[in-house]
């Protein structure tokens, strides 16, 4: 992975200037004695001190694999998106269209749809089914009624055998779905409780949804093996974590907004995965840059006009991948109609890429920073090491502008204000 700041209009005098700022921060951070330290077991968290749930994985995906032609995730916010993104990132964002693709994975419980639920029912009435519900407390009330629905439907068709299709992650002792997965004997994985939601996607919450659509999640955990060895270091100059906080926090300063911006629409839920982290970690007392996101370069035919000639209140940080490795060459045509030609020869790989570069000149032109972050191919390995970056950098940033990173007390607010509503 790769942090380039030289299109951000940022000097490093400019980063040197906050050097202590930054390193007060990260020090919180690696030595968990800032707010919310309790909740900080993501950072040195792996399987090997706990070998057994790994493996018990690795052995309710592959029994999901083999009797099951569909599987419903259940869950919101950090409990799906995670798993959601790297899936659509890896296998590609119509996975579910190819015929060889067996189980299909598809995500319920996200929003309060009924033609969401429908289509989950109906999921269920025609395929061979399993359930992956997901939620620390079992209560949230969007994942909640999926899950009723769903396991009522589950029973419905596979009677007393549909608890042995339904895979619980929960809270390893308290809450509703500890209690409903205990009394009826249900496959149960631990959220760990020092590991909160945005953060948990190398929990069970991420790899047994990952493992059922056929990615390699030993690579998960060497990418996240790896990133947890380079993303320490103490050489602040090097450590691309602090300096994506760093320029964050300087570019803050003047702009309101960052746009994450990819040029690859299988990232596209890497983006949604993104916005939750920062959005939530850092949206408090009345801080924190807004998280937007574009996929480029569909989204510049709407909204390239706005970033090139629009109000200054944003900067960019651009997604970029070297290598996807098809090289899809463009034919020539010996009547060239579409004067593309020129193109004859070249990799749409090749033509993305100049694109890409021509965009970033381009915004620079127009005063808008950018940020770059590039990442050798879209793989298990790269897309582990990306989510470990941007939980880090999270949290040194939102240490760098004094909030705590693992709170959520506005989200508490809305859920409090719903249920009183409804008991009305």
């Amino acid at each position: 992975m790769k942090l380039d700041l030289c299109n951000s209009s940022i000097s490093e005098n400019d980063i040197n200037s906050i050097e202590e700022k930054l390193i007060s921060a990260y020090d919180k951070l690696l030595k968990r004695s800032g707010e919310g330290s309790e909740y900080t077991g993501w950072l040195d968290y792996s399987y090997d001190n706990n070998m057994e749930e790994y493996k018990k994985i690795k052995y309710a995906s592959k029994k999901i694999m083999s009797d099951s032609e569909a599987v419903i995730v259940i869950g919101i916010g950090g409990s799906y998106l995670g798993a959601r993104a790297a899936i659509t990132a890896v296998k590609g964002e119509d996975y579910n269209d190819f015929p060889g693709n067996i189980p299909r994975i598809f995500f319920c419980g996200n929003n309060l749809s009924e033609k969401s639920l429908l289509k989950a029912k109906k999921i269920i009435e025609t395929y061979n089914t399993s359930l992956i519900v997901i939620s620390k407390s079992g209560t949230t009330i969007e994942p909640a009624i999926a899950f009723r629905l769903l396991k009522n439907q589950m029973y419905d068709k596979y009677k007393n055998s549909a608890c042995n299709r339904i895979y619980v992650i929960t809270d390893e002792k308290d809450g509703a779905l500890r209690k409903i997965a205990d009394s009826e004997g249900m496959e149960s994985f631990a959220v760990p409780g020092n590991i909160g939601g945005r953060y948990s996607v190398f929990t069970p919450v991420g790899l047994l949804p990952m493992a059922c659509a056929g990615m390699d999640i030993d690579e998960i955990i060497r990418g996240l093996k790896d990133a947890q060895k380079e993303f320490f270091s103490k050489d602040f100059k090097k450590n691309i974590c602090c300096r994506y906080a760093a320029a964050r926090y300087i570019l803050g300063q003047s702009k309101d907004i960052e746009i994450l911006t990819s040029y690859s629409p299988e990232l596209i839920y890497i983006s949604e995965w993104w916005k939750q982290l920062f959005g939530e970690s850092e949206g408090k007392n009345g801080k924190g840059l807004y998280p937007a996101s574009l996929n480029y370069t569909t989204d510049l035919h709407s909204m390239g006009q706005l970033i090139q000639d629009g109000k200054k209140i944003f900067f960019e940080t651009s997604l970029f991948v070297e290598k996807k490795g098809h090289d899809i060459c463009i034919p020539y045509d010996k009547d060239n109609f579409d004067n593309l030609n020129y193109l004859s020869g070249k990799s749409v790989e090749f033509i993305n890429k100049n694109a890409f570069e021509g965009t970033v000149r381009a915004h620079v032109d127009g005063k808008v920073p950018n940020i770059i972050i590039s990442i050798p191919d879209i793989s298990e390995y790269y897309i582990a090491k990306l989510y470990y970056f941007f939980m880090a950098s999270c949290a040194v940033s939102a240490y760098t502008i004094g909030v705590n990173p693992f709170d959520q007390m506005g989200v508490e607010e809305y859920k409090k204000n719903l249920k009183n509503l409804l008991n009305n």
